[in-house]
């Protein structure tokens, strides 16, 4: 894990084409603007982690193609 300290204004730089600001600070709150191409997905971890059980979920329900085939004879 890499470790940066910046002030409000500064930001860094992800591969080229990922900019993270940091926009404001108030209290023990930093509030982040990010730019990245239209491709990239940006979720806050919670919503992210929420996403991916939710797609666990729903694939766990799919039944296997052969098998419902096998249950209709």
């Amino acid at each position: 894990m890499l470790v940066l300290g910046r002030k409000k204004g500064e930001s860094i730089i992800i591969d080229d084409d990922i900019e993270i600001f940091v926009t404001a600070i108030e209290g023990e709150m930093v509030k982040l603007g990010i730019k990245a191409p239209k491709h990239i997905t940006i979720h806050r971890k919670e919503v992210y982690l929420e996403i991916q059980e939710e797609n666990r979920r729903a694939t766990s329900n799919v039944i296997n193609l052969s098998d419902f085939l096998n249950m209709k004879k």
